[in-house]
């Protein structure tokens, strides 16, 4: 498995989470359960792939814009995140937040997958490409909460 392989695996369940909680509506359980996946999703995820993708690209005056602009997305979508922690969950204004939150992960992972990827793997080598893998799996492993959705 090769680093982007890895991260579309999250990506989809990204979409998948995101999807789902914009449909929720009140404060309900399933609301936050939804949120507290899609948060951790979204935590695991950046952590592990700032360090083993971005990072490692940043070396390289060819990625270091792609870059750059990945990780204002990723920190677009914390203050989301922050935003809708601060907000009653039953309140309009925390759905609309929500599906702020849901385009943004939407249009960054398909710039990701569909530009930054095919950038970042013409400066990769394949035998990085596998390293970062594994490493971004066991980081991503270490914070992502198992029993969440």
């Amino acid at each position: 498995m090769n680093i982007f392989e890895a991260l579309r695996e999250s990506h989809d369940h990204q979409r998948r989470l995101s999807e789902q909680l914009v449909q929720t509506s009140g404060h309900s359980e399933e609301r936050e359960q939804l949120f507290k996946a899609l948060k951790n999703e979204l935590w695991a995820h950046s952590v592990a792939e700032d360090r083993y993708l971005y990072i490692p690209l940043m070396f390289n005056d060819t990625g270091l814009d792609i870059t750059r602009h990945a990780l204002s997305e990723h920190h677009e979508m914390d203050e989301l995140v922050e935003q809708l922690e601060k907000t009653d969950m039953s309140s309009p204004s925390w759905l609309a937040v929500a599906k702020q939150l849901s385009e943004v992960v939407h249009h960054h992972l398909k710039e990701e997958e569909h530009k930054f990827f095919q950038q970042a793997g013409k400066i990769l080598t394949d035998h990085e490409k596998e390293k970062l893998a594994q490493q971004y799996l066991k980081e991503y492993a270490k914070y992502k909460k198992p029993e969440l959705v």
